[in-house]
């Protein structure tokens, strides 16, 4: 019988791109400390105010294609390509540093900056850099663009097919992750219970930090590559 495959399925949340300059949610001074939460990051806020929305968004936009991947996301890029089993990044994040850094086939469960999505008839395509309420779908015609963003109360995207590479992880690590917002909080879990080994990579510990094997704490920029170079030797 052939031996099963090793496959690492790799989470990562804001931690990751925080160096490349890339505000979290806890920030002081960044865009999320200038607003709340409830007013862009949830269908009611749209709904109540699109333009303070979109201006949120385009400013996001902007800030996200100006940043550079850092040696954390060159790190994950360069397991995917030389590691002999399969390597699954997941990403909390909706900036496209993993792909500026090598990644392929990453797996935005919270949307992408660079997406536009139609409220009306669901169609997608990308963004323009600025969008606005106005802004009208290029199937439907109708003027509800919104971004391809997975607001707090919307189920995020592809999580049967993130289920599925749980269910088939040898080793799960969490990278630049608070371990605070579900489902995504629930991963190690998931993959403990199907025999996983678990690792937590970040600047200190989460919430979860006891659910994992074993960590590494410090700079995502130092962690990551000496991580991938010992697994990689």
């Amino acid at each position: 019988m052939q031996a099963k495959r090793e496959k690492i399925v790799i989470l990562t949340g804001a931690g990751i791109s925080a160096e490349s300059g890339l505000g979290t949610f806890r920030d002081e001074g960044g865009l999320w400390a200038q607003h709340a939460i409830e007013d862009v990051a949830t269908p009611e806020g749209f709904a109540r105010n699109p333009r303070l929305v979109h201006d949120f968004y385009n400013a996001r936009r902007i800030q996200a294609a100006e940043a550079k991947a850092n040696k954390a996301h060159q790190a994950l890029a360069q397991l995917q390509e030389h590691f002999p089993g399969e390597v699954v990044i997941v990403t909390q994040n909706v900036d496209s540093l993993h792909e500026k850094g090598g990644a392929r086939n990453v797996i935005h469960m919270h949307g992408v900056l660079e997406g536009a999505l139609c409220a009306t008839c669901d169609h997608r395509w990308p963004a323009p850099d600025e969008m606005e309420p106005e802004t009208t779908c290029p199937h439907s015609s109708a003027p509800s663009a919104r971004p391809d963003i997975v607001w707090f109360g919307e189920i995020p995207y592809a999580m049967e097919e993130i289920e599925a590479h749980l269910s088939e992880a040898s080793l799960f690590v969490a990278i630049g992750t608070s371990a605070q917002v579900y489902p995504a909080a629930g991963f190690v879990e998931a993959a403990r219970s199907f025999g996983a080994e678990t690792l937590e990579i970040n600047l200190e510990p989460s919430d979860l930090a006891n659910r994992f094997h074993s960590h590494r704490f410090g700079p995502a920029t130092e962690t990551v590559p000496e991580w991938v170079a010992a697994l990689l030797t």
